[in-house]
Parts: C-alpha cells; sequence; structure tokens
C-alpha cells in the first residue's frame, strides 16, 4: 500500500492547526493561571499564536504589529506593573463566576459546534498573497500607506510606557 507524502499545503495546513493550538493554549492559560506571571505567559502565547494567524491569513504587517505592540510592549508593561505591585493573596475571594460549572462546558459546547458547522459549510476561497512580507516592503508600508497607524501605535506605547513609570514610581508600598 502506497501512503502519499505531504505536501507544502498539508505541511502549511499543519502548521496552521499549530498557531490555533498555541492560540487557545495560551488563552486557556492565562483565564486559568493561579499566579499572576503564568497568566502573563499564557497571554503572550496566546497573542504569538495571534500573531501566527494573522501572518497565514496574508497579513504580514498586522502579524508584525501584533508582535512588536502586543508582545513585545503591552506584556512587557503588565509584566513591570506585576513586579511593582503589592504581592498577591494565595486564596481567591467571592464565588465562582456564572459561567463556571456546567453552564460553562455547555456555552463552549454550543459556541465550539456553530463555529464548527460555520467553518464547514461556508465557500472558502484561496486568494493569492498580497506583498512577499520582506522587511523593504513592511518599511515602505509602514511610512507611505500605514502612516497613521504607525502614528497611533507610538500613541499606544507611549502610553504603555508612561503607565509603567507611574507604577514603577509609587512602588509596591502604595
Amino acid at each position: 500500500m502506497n501512503v502519499p507524502l505531504p505536501n507544502a499545503d498539508h505541511l502549511v495546513g499543519i502548521v496552521f492547526l499549530i498557531m490555533i493550538g498555541l492560540t487557545i493554549t495560551g488563552g486557556v492559560i492565562a483565564c486559568n493561571a493561579n499566579r499572576l506571571v503564568r497568566a502573563v505567559a499564557g497571554l503572550v502565547v496566546c497573542f504569538v499564536g495571534v500573531a501566527g494567524l494573522y501572518y497565514f491569513l496574508n497579513s504580514p504587517f498586522i502579524a508584525m504589529m501584533q508582535m512588536l505592540i502586543y508582545v513585545g510592549a503591552v506584556a512587557v508593561t503588565i509584566s513591570f506593573a506585576i513586579m511593582f505591585a503589592a504581592p498577591e493573596e494565595s486564596k481567591k475571594h467571592g464565588p465562582p463566576g456564572t459561567l463556571a460549572g456546567p453552564f460553562g462546558l455547555i456555552t463552549a459546547g454550543l459556541l465550539f459546534g456553530g463555529f464548527t458547522l460555520l467553518a464547514l459549510k461556508t465557500d472558502w476561497q484561496v486568494h493569492a498573497k498580497i506583498n512577499d512580507g520582506s522587511v523593504e516592503t513592511m518599511g515602505k508600508l509602514l511610512l507611505t500607506e500605514y502612516a497613521m497607524v504607525f502614528e497611533l501605535i507610538s500613541i499606544v506605547l507611549l502610553t504603555a510606557i508612561i503607565g509603567a513609570l507611574i507604577i514603577a514610581r509609587r512602588g509596591r508600598s502604595s
């Protein structure tokens, strides 16, 4: 019996599924971690997975911005905030949320089934790559067509830096 070897399309599909798994795993870790540091690590894993999904969806520019802004700036700022904040208590307070337990499982199952049905019934079309995703192309797009986006990103990063400085100035004693 001849077993066909995987071709490039199969491998791309496998890498895409890995990115989906990375995103879901990071999100689950971020939501269920008992310690804030582990939650931030899960958030970073989720952000990297989302950047990979953007890249596979023919948006290398958005993938690069995802890595620069969310992984590079927001996650680092959250890490600084955790380092400078007061130590956390080990116990969780209050009753569990309304989405906990059986209701949460039913909701997640319905959402998963609905999205799976939607994905299977949709007529997906393959689009050609928009650009090559090179650094030269990204630089030209960043300073011409996406100049406003570039400026807004700098405002987000400036806000993150100012927030980190305010938290650092107050320190753990406040």
